[in-house]
Order: structure tokens, then sequence, then C-alpha cells
């Protein structure tokens, strides 16, 4: 580098590196480099920069300026040095010398400017850099710079002005700071100008990329290559790196400037496409790749995925999915046909479902369907919204003495389904190994605390999806128990004394303040009462003092533990009695009565009276007419009643104190009145203008002040409804009162019935209460539009009509002039179908709407309209029924439609309390429907179904099945009437597990099988006797069967009755002969049976005539049949192997 020598001397004599110039001269020492080094000024020995000020100073080139030079600017060691940051180096230049003489005389001169010159001049600053102006000036005195923008404010939080005012910079140069600048010196001889006009330009800068198109052949797309700049860039395209122009040329291409246009392109015309935006500040460069491609769609979000959230967060279900052409994305809940959209739903570009502010209501079931000209697909999510985490009880601070146990309670409240953690901190690190620190589910307990104990606890209450924390401190403290001793009065005088004492041991915990207390044992003996507290610093108190005391003092000392054994009482100090220094407060004056006026005060206390013989001199007169005061000296009381006096007129009134060494001050005087009575006028002129069919407006004159005869509160209007003008109404409504200021001589009546008459009148009142009424005006409401229908019904539903019914409203309010009808079709996606609408008489109450369509939901509105308008609007859906011919008979006797089936995923778990059944309901009757689940043992025929209602749920737990026995389940839609069934699911079988025996293992005791063959011996010889007696007792036909199998299983004891179970086998699963069967599929045991099951090894009965039919049991079918024909009963046989 080399240095660019610079010299710019006023009035100077100059030697090689040395400059002589008068006192009052400017001198510029310019030390420039090639390069662009930080430069600096030093002076020797030690190198330390030169200290500047708005007289001396360094220019951002680096050169150095003095405005005026003094006499101490003279040296001969100023250095300039240069860094050089990248290279880290420094090069310095040779001492320069500055010698200052002096001059006969100091001579002002006005500022001119040395940096920039002339009157203006202009710079060029590029968007987004840093922007600095600088104005040098010299002058005696120094000038002063400021800066100001002729075409507008500085930008805020950007702009700077340094260097005492001489540099204005701004960083993130924007277009809008272009414009004109103004740099003013002036001291105080003149006042100069120069002004910077600044021009922004710009590199060129991003408006909108190009973004990668995924356009399926025959489509349309664009390609948008914006970008900004000053002057304006130059945009050029490329494909595959060639130059667009000179690319194979594509009818279905076109180049409009910024943007390329795609219409209806073709398979394989797939590209990389480069958009290049230039200026002569710079260039942009961005690649947009266009992909050509059919595919239909796919959703890449897991399939089933849980998303947990807390209440009163957003939710964000992702659906990404990927498709040409690009797949349009619907979200459904649960089995709800309607899409989701509007609040608090938002669907964004990418598929994601946004929900504003999750609540509970939101959890559940989302279908996420994704949809384009080639196909369609979905995914299903699950949504669970979660309660937060909150700390109910948080720790508190807590002071604590050495030794004591602390427990800082955390009580949480959280979602019973996240599990909480609970964690503690000690000044925001672990708790130390300690035993003494006990954590508890809710608590921590500190026991034997020490002073290393004390800190910062912080509890934090952490789940998979939230957390609450809460801190409280700790201070331990020593237990301070020492009282102060010897106390001392000293400096007795007649009002005061000084108190002195010796403070007891502090126990490390400092003394905050000492309380000086005192008892009177005169007035209040053995009460003890603040007198006033010192510093914890101080051990003297100057105590003032009340007359006629006698006083005795004693001293507690307060630190962060609490406060000290009170010290031993001083010797006791008496004062002399005095005249009262005060008079009694709170005085008041008014009535209770229209002729009377009460005077209240506070009365002083022993304290206050100053010596014996307190009482009081109450005085009053009439204000503006009596020039004496009457007065009466009472009794140490607190009241005092004037009789007689005029209604509601002001007196004044003071109260003085006075015992038996004298009077107190004089007392300061209070205005009062005398008492109120009624208003004796009402307000005249009272008139009314109705403003609407609900609303008027009552004006009146206010009565003279004279005839309220107290303090004017206010004027009442009360108003009543006489009548409604559509029909007499003989209950008249009870009255309205509205209340309107005493300044006020109108007011408004809101919330009036349309179409009626009403009453009203005027009253003033006031403390007393009210004056006398105005006469009773009348005025009426106009007509307004009346009240809904008082209901809407559909009341006959057939194949192609519909039947509804209505009542009037129940507020006409004015004549109905009839009634208008809409209706509109309701399609199986909730989508709203043409308005049809029908005016009706107002006589009518019913309408029937002949040649709907059938099996088709409709959705009515109807209003009722007078004179001045349509009333709000009822609602109401129904559906006409199916079409017969279209319909087929099911095993229940009902009609369902044919079409697609409206239920789905009928599935069913067993749980603790029974049998849960689940389905999934897609029919079009969303909104009238009874579901109705039915069930009946699979061996029992179609009349024997057992129904139960679910009223509209998708879920229903099946109580009381018996164990072991297979079901057939089905869920039937029906409509409102409980009639017509509009669909019904397949039916579904179910078994209901058996329980498992406790004592299954017992088959395999050697004792059980001995008694068990014994038993079937015994079975064996009564079967064998029963058939000797059959063949001897005659024709006794029975009907017997036996199913062989090959592999009976053994089914364990239930514990209820301890009788076997049913046996079952899976070959065949045909039912026990005879069995008996109630017709609600379960079997009982009879408590009257007597047979040789109650032994646990037979299975049979004696019929009536005495025969004995017995039977194995085979392996049952999943539909069990009985034998209806059998006349017999019997019970379920065990069987064991």
């Amino acid at each position: 580098p080399k240095w660019r020598k610079c010299l710019n001397l006023f009035r100077y004599a100059c030697i090689p590196n040395v400059y002589r110039l008068f006192y009052d001269a400017t001198v510029e020492l310019c030390m420039i480099l090639d390069l662009s080094p930080r430069v600096d000024f030093s002076l020797p020995p030690d190198f330390q920069r030169l200290p500047q000020s708005s007289r001396v100073f360094q220019a951002l080139n680096g050169d150095l300026y003095f405005s005026n030079v003094l006499k101490e600017d003279s040296r001969n060691d100023y250095i300039c040095y240069a860094r050089f940051p990248h290279t880290q180096t420094i090069q310095q230049k040779q001492p320069i010398t500055l010698l200052v003489l002096n001059r006969k005389c100091m001579c002002e001169r006005k500022p001119t400017f040395l940096i920039p010159s002339g009157s203006s001049s202009s710079k060029m600053v590029l968007r987004g850099q840093v922007l600095e102006l600088e104005c040098i000036t010299e002058g005696l005195p120094t000038p002063e710079v400021s800066w100001s923008k002729l075409s507008g404010e500085f930008p805020d939080k950007r702009t700077s002005i340094v260097t005492f005012q001489k540099i204005l910079r701004i960083v993130n140069v924007s277009d809008a700071d272009a414009g004109e600048y103004r740099c003013t010196a002036h001291n105080h001889l003149a006042s100069i100008h120069h002004t910077i006009r600044v021009t922004v330009k710009a590199a060129p800068y991003w408006i909108t990329t190009p973004r990668n198109l995924v356009l399926a052949p025959r489509e349309k797309g664009q390609l948008i290559c914006r970008a900004s700049g000053t002057p304006k860039p130059t945009i050029n395209w490329a494909m595959n790196g060639i130059p667009i122009e000179n690319s194979p040329e594509d009818s279905n291409r076109k180049v409009e400037g910024d943007t390329i246009i795609f219409d209806e392109v073709q398979t394989g015309s797939s590209a990389v496409y480069q958009c290049n935006a230039s200026n002569e500040y710079g260039y942009l460069l961005s690649n947009a790749f266009v992909n050509v491609l059919s595919e239909t769609p796919r959703v890449l979000t897991p399939a089933n995925q849980v998303y947990q959230v807390i209440r009163n967060n957003h939710a964000l279900l992702d659906c990404s999915s990927f498709g040409s052409p690009i797949p349009k994305i619907t979200w459904f809940k649960d089995s709800q046909s309607s899409t989701l959209e509007g609040d608090p739903y938002l669907l964004h570009e990418n598929g994601t479902l946004e929900i504003y502010v999750a609540q509970a209501l939101n959890s559940g079931k989302y279908i996420c369907v994704a949809r384009n000209t080639l196909g369609i697909a979905e995914n299903h999510v699950y949504l669970e919204v979660k309660e937060p985490t909150r700390i109910l009880k948080q720790p508190k601070y807590k002071v604590a003495q050495r030794n004591m146990n602390v427990v800082f309670e955390c009580k949480v409240k959280h979602d019973p389904t996240l599990i909480p953690i609970m964690i503690w901190l000690k000044d925001n690190g672990e708790l130390p190994d300690d035993e003494r620190f006990l954590v508890d589910s809710d608590s921590l307990t500190i026991t034997d605390v020490t002073e290393n104990d004390a800190g910062t606890y912080t509890c934090i209450m952490n789940t998979t999806l939230d957390h609450d924390s809460a801190s409280a401190e700790l201070t331990v403290v020593g237990m301070y128990r020492y009282p102060p001793t010897d106390l001392e009065l000293t400096d007795m005088k007649p009002r005061s004394v000084q108190l002195t004492w010796i403070p007891g041991d502090e126990h490390k915990s400092p003394i905050h303040k000492f309380v000086i207390q005192y008892t009177d044992s005169l007035h209040d003996h053995g009460h003890w009462h603040n007198l006033t507290h010192v510093p914890g610093s101080k051990t003297t108190a100057h105590l003032e003092l009340s007359p006629y005391v006698h006083y005795s003092f004693r001293v507690l000392a307060l630190n962060a533990v609490g406060l000290s054994d009170p010290s031993n009482p001083s010797h006791m100090y008496k004062t002399n009695p005095a005249a009262p220094d005060e008079n009694p407060s709170g005085v008041k004056g008014f009535g209770t009565e229209h002729n009377n006026l009460m005077i209240l005060w506070k009365p002083l206390s022993g304290l206050q009276a100053n010596g014996p013989g307190l009482q009081y001199k109450v005085m009053w007169r009439q204000k503006d007419v009596d020039k004496n005061w009457t007065s009466v000296t009472v009794a140490n009381v607190s009241k005092f009643m004037v009789s007689g006096t005029p209604t509601f007129t002001p007196y004044e009134v003071k109260v003085q104190a006075i015992n038996n060494n004298g009077i107190g001050p004089d007392p300061a005087v209070i205005t009062g009145h005398s008492g109120e009575n009624f208003p004796v006028q009402a307000p005249d002129s009272v008139r009314v203008l109705v403003l609407n069919s609900t609303l008027a407006e009552v004006h009146w004159e206010p009565v003279p002040p004279k005839t309220v005869r107290g303090h004017l509160k206010g004027y009442k209007v009360y108003y009543w409804r006489e009548r409604s003008l559509h029909k007499h109404n003989p209950h008249r409504v009870e009255q309205q009162l509205l209340s309107f200021s005493g300044n006020k001589s109108h007011g408004m009546l809101p919330g009036l019935q349309p179409y009626s008459t009403y009453l009203f009148n005027v009253r003033v009142y006031n403390g007393k209460g009210d004056g006398p009424a105005s006469s009773n005006l009348q005025f009426e409401t106009p007509e307004g539009v009346p009240g809904p229908p008082s209901f809407l019904r559909i009341t006959n539903s057939n194949l192609n009509n519909l039947t509804l019914e209505w009542g009037p409203p129940n507020d006409r309010n004015g004549h109905l002039t009839g009634y208008i009808l809409k209706y509109q079709q309701v399609n199986n996606s909730n989508e709203l179908g043409p308005i049809e609408e029908l005016a009706l008489p107002a006589n009518k109450t019913s309408v029937t709407l002949p040649n709907l369509k059938y099996s088709t939901r409709y959705k009515f509105y109807f209003h009722a309209k007078t004179g001045q308008g349509a009333g709000p609007v009822i609602t109401e859906e129904a559906v006409t029924i199916m079409d017969e011919g279209k319909c087929e008979s099911t095993l229940l006797n009902v009609t369902v439609h044919p079409a697609a089936p409206a239920f789905g995923n009928v599935s069913s778990s067993v749980g603790e309390d029974g049998m849960l059944i689940s389905w999934e309901y897609w029919g079009t009757e969303k909104h009238a429907n009874i579901f109705q689940s039915a069930f009946l043992p699979a061996a029992l025929g179609e009349e024997d179904w057992q129904k139960e209602y679910v009223n509209g749920s998708q879920a229903y737990v099946l109580k009381g099945l018996k164990e072991g026995l297979s079901y057939r389940v089905r869920v039937v839609a029906k409509g409102h009437d409980d009639q017509a069934v509009l669909h019904q699911s397949e039916e579904l079988l179910v078994t209901v597990p058996a329980m498992p025996s406790r004592q299954a293992d017992i088959a395999t005791q050697g004792w059980f099988i001995g008694l068990m063959c014994a038993i079937a011996l015994l079975i064996l010889v009564l079967l064998i006797i029963c058939f000797i007696k059959r063949n001897k007792g005659g024709k006794y036909p029975v009907k017997e069967k036996e199913d062989a199998h090959t592999d009976p299983e053994f089914q364990p004891m239930k514990e209820d009755d301890c009788t076997f179970g049913e046996y079952s086998d899976t070959e065949d699963h045909k039912p026990l002969k005879g069995s008996r069967t109630p017709s609600n599929g379960t079997v009982h045991r009879d408590s009257s049976d007597e047979s040789l099951v109650d032994y646990g090894g037979g299975d049979g009965q004696f019929n009536e005539d005495g025969s004995f039919i017995g039977q194995y049991s085979g392996k049952s079918s999943i539909r069990e049949t009985a034998e209806a024909h059998s006349p017999v009963n019997t019970t379920i046989v065990n069987s064991f192997v």
C-alpha cells in the first residue's frame, strides 16, 4: 500500500512534516491509502487513540479534521496508522508536528463546508447496503451539525447519526430511502445548508421464483419468474441449459416475458427450465423442473396415525399425497358425509388440515380423501385432544429457621391418559443427593434445613405433550428470640422524650427494624399500642407524646423470622393535661325528617382529649340568612339533633372540643341541609314520539328547583303495555321503570312490543322519594315483523308427498298477511338443491306438497309475515318414504333400500361390562335416525329377536349375554316415527367366551378321576333300571338322538352356581337335545329340578309319567335349533373324558 499525501491548511506556514498555523486556523491532516484499511490517529508514547470531539474528528476516509485549532493542539507526535484485518498487519506513517501560533485577536468565522463542497451533491447506494452521508465543517465557534430529510422521515430503527453528528448512517437501504437529505451547520454567526441527493439502485432480487411443476397430459400450467431491481432486470429463459429461443419449438409452450405458459402438455415434454434475471449490478439464476406424467393418487402419510394435542392448541393433521393431476384433498370426520370446511377448520395447500383451537369434541377419526381424474385414495388418522397440564397449587415462598422442616406443595391437574413426570430443581439444577430431600407425588419436603438449602426451588410437571412449572424461594434464617434490653428515658420534655435501648443477639438474621409500643395506664391500662418504628441500625428514638397520658414503653425487634419477645417496660412517664389540640373529625349535617337537622361527628379518643372534662360545643346557623351562630355544649357524645328547621335548607355547622384546661382550635365550617320532603310538582309538557315499532322517545319540562324540596336525583318514567291492537290482552303487564339523571329532559323507551297500546307517566324524585306523577299518556306502537311460527311439523310422509302443519306466531306484532314456505332437496353429501318457494294465506295451518321425489330428504324453511315484512325463519327436515317396488323383505318384515349399504365396519369386542357392538353409518338420513341394535341366540327363530334402542350413537354394549353361547346381531336404522325401517346391517355372529374355571386342574387328580368313575357307574345302573321300567310300563314314545363325538372337551365348572357349563364342539355345533331354552336365548337351571344332574355326573330328568330321558351332548352347530316338538325339559349335560 502507498500513502496519498493530502494537506489542507488555512493561513499556515509549513516546513516538511511541521505545520505552523494561527490560533483560529483550520487544519486537515489527510492520510489515505490505496487499500481500505481501518485508519486511526494516536498519540505516543503508549499509542493512545486521539480523543475526538465535535471540533477534532476523523472522517470516513481516515482524514483528521480540526474545525479550529487551540493552543493545546500543538504537538509533534500525531501518528496515523492503518490496520489491515485480513493480513493482520499495521502500517504507520511518520509523526506529524502541528504548531499553533498566537494571534493578536481571535477572529470568529462563519461555518463553511469542507466535505462535501458546494451547496449540493449526489450519492448512489445499492439496495440492502449501508448509506453513509458525511458533513464536515469549519468555523469559529465550532459549528453544530444537524440532519433532515426533505422528502420524508428517517426510517425507524435503521438510522443513526454518529461521530458528533457529522455522519448520517442508514443500514439495509431500501427504495424508500431515496431522496434529498440536508445537512445544516450553524453557529451564532450564520447557518449554512448542503443538500445531498441520494439515489438507490438495486441488484436483481426475487419477487417470484419459478416452482417445479408436475402436470398430467393435456393439463395447463405456467412458470413465473419475477424479479425486481434498479434498473429493471432482464429475464432470459433456457431449457435444459440451452436458450429457449434455440430450443426445439413446442406449440404447447409460449413465452411471455417473465412467464412460460404451457397449454395441453404432452407426454415426453418434461424438461428443466432456467430463469436468469440480470442487470448491471448482478444477476439471479433459478431452475424449475416440469414433469409430465399420469399417476393415480397416493396418500403418503402413514395410515392410522394418531395425533395428540393439548386442548386450546392448534392441531395439524397431515395428508401428504402424490398424483398427477395433482390430487384434490378433502377431509371427513368419523362417519359424517359433509366435508370439513370453514371455522374451526383450515385446509392448507399441502393437504394438511388445521384446527385453530382444538377442543374435546374435535377428537375422533378423520378421513383424508385424495382425488384426481385417474382415481381416489384415502387415509385414516385419529386425533386425541388432551386436557392441559396445570399446576393448581404452586409452591410458596418460605422463610425457615435452621433445623426446621420445609414443605413445598405442587399440586397438578393433568389429562388422565397422559403419564406425568414430576421433576424438582434447585437453582435450575438437580436437587442435592441428600436423603433430607424427600420428593412425593405432589410435594417436596426438606428436613433439618441448613443455610446451604437456601435458594429457588422449581417444580416441573412434564407429560409427552406439554408441561407446567412454578418456583418458590427458600430463605433460611436463625431464630431471634432475645429482646432489646436496658430501656432508658432521657431528654424528657412536656410533649416528647428520647428512648434508648441495647439490641439482643441477631442470630445471623439482620434486624430490619425496631417497633416501639406504649401503654396508657390512665385511659387504657394493660393494652399495648404501636407508637413508631425505627430502622434496625438505630438504638434510639425520639418520641412525640400527647398531654394527660401515663406512658410506659417497650421495644420489639423484627427480622426475617419475625418479631422478638418484647423488652421489659420502661419507667412510667406522665404528661400534664392541656387544652385539646384538635376538634372532632367527620362532621356532617343532614336531615332525618323534613323539619330537623342531624349533626354528626367522630368523637375524640382519650389520648386526643388532652385532659379531663371533655365536651363538645355544637354550633349552627342558616346559610346566607343568619349571621349569628346558635350553639349548645354537649357531653362526650357523637351527635346532636336540631328540630323545627324549614324543609331542605342549607345550614353551616361546626363542632369544637372543650376540656377543663381550655378549648380546642377554631373548627372548620361544613355545609349541610335539613331534611328532604317529597317533591310537590309533576313534570309538565309531557309528550311522546314513537320512533319505530319497538322504540319511543319521551320528553318533559324540568320542574322548578324549589318544588323538588331535596337533592334532585332525576326523573322516572313508568310505562306499561295496556293491550295488543291485534287482540285484547286481559292480563295487564307489570309496570316497567326507567330512571334518567336530573339534567335530562327526555329519554328513550326501548324494547317495546309492536302493534300495542302503552300508557306512561313521568315523575321527579329526590332522596326522600318520588313526587306526584304526571297524567297518564297513551301511545300506540306500529306494526312490526312477526315472531317465528309456534311450531312446524311433518304429519304425513308418503311416497311422493309430505304434509306440513304449523301454528301461528305467538307474537303476531300486527296483522298476518301470510306465510312463506321454502324447501329444497338434500343429497347424499348434504349438498343443497335449488330452492322452491310457496306463498300461503294467513288462514291456513297445513299444506300437502305433491310430486316430491321418493326416498329423498327435504329441508323446509318457514316464516310468517305482516305488512312490515317477514319474521324469523324456523326449519325442519323430512324424508319421503321409499318406493315399495324397489324394496325387499327382510327377516324382520321390514323394508330396506337395495342400493349401496348404509352400514359398514360392524364389529364386536368383549369388555368387562358386556359385548361392545360398534358400526359406521353412511346412510343419507343423517339427522333423523333411531339406531336399534337387535340380537338373539343363534339357535332361535326370527320371531325371537330382542331389540335395544341406542339413540343415534354408533356403539352399544349388550349386557346379560350367556357365557359360551353364540348370538346373531344386526343394527337397524329407523325414522323418527320408529316405524319405517330405513336400513339394516348384515348379521354378525358373536360368541361370548366361557369364564375360565379356577378348578380346571382338578381333573388331573387321582381321587377326582376315581370319584367320576364311581358316579359314571352309578348312572349306568340307573339307566338300566329306567330302561327296564320303561319296557314294563307300557308305550312311552321317546325320541332319542345321539351324535357321536370322538374328541370331547372338558368344560369348566361355572363359578356362580357350581354347575358344569355347556359342552361345545367345533365340528357341527349341534345343540343339546331337549334342552330347555327360554326365548331370550339364555339357559337357566330350575331351582325345583330334582335329578341326577344335582350329583354332578348325570344328565337327564324324569318326565311326568316317571320315565327317564337321558342324552349325551354332541357338537353343536353355529345356529342352535331347539326341538320344538319335544315335550320334556332337560338340563344341559356335561361330558368328561
